[in-house]
């Protein structure tokens, strides 16, 4: 099992480094990236990455690096912030630019529109937020994220609960 830890928080937060603590210490084979200092843009929709350089988005800011990060890792769990109940923009930006790892394509899964998958990969996402935010609306949010992406929510939970996320890995 190896895990990939994207850090939105500033790089010295404190239950930014405590949750990286902890993570890192149940799981040995990990990766940090801290995206925080790569500012990473939001998505055009310009519709590139389905039409032009499939899976590659058209924006170049670091996030290729993501990208490729999101697919060599077993799991990945994000350190995020949150602004007005919700992810902040960090986190936002971060989900809406997952759109590469699909194609523009979509099949009824279930009754439901659901895009196809672009690898064969099976992505497993989860989120340890910093900050007052509805946890269930999180936790629904992140289901129907990853649902569309043909992946596996790992739960939402606050970044002081960071051991909790590991018994779904």
């Amino acid at each position: 099992m190896n895990l990939l830890i994207v850090n939105l928080l500033p790089k010295d937060d404190p239950a930014a480094l405590a949750a990286i603590d902890t993570l890192g210490a149940a799981v040995p084979d990990h990766r940090v990236i801290h995206a925080y200092e790569k500012n990473l843009r939001p998505c055009v929709g310009c519709n590139a990455c389905w039409l032009v350089t499939p899976g590659v988005c058209s924006i170049r800011n670091g996030y290729k690096e993501l990208l490729k990060a999101y697919l060599e890792y077993d799991a990945t769990v994000f350190l995020a912030g949150t602004a007005l109940n919700f992810v902040d923009h960090r986190m936002k930006n971060a989900v809406d630019r997952l759109l590469p790892l699909a194609t523009m394509y979509i099949r009824i899964v279930d009754g439901q529109c659901r895009h196809v998958p672009r690898y064969e990969k099976k992505l497993r996402f989860g989120l340890l937020y910093s900050g007052a935010a509805d946890g269930a609306y999180l936790n629904r949010w992140m289901d129907r994220v990853m649902l569309n992406l043909g992946g596996e929510s790992l739960g939402v939970y606050p970044i002081a609960e960071a051991k909790e996320v590991l018994s779904c890995i």
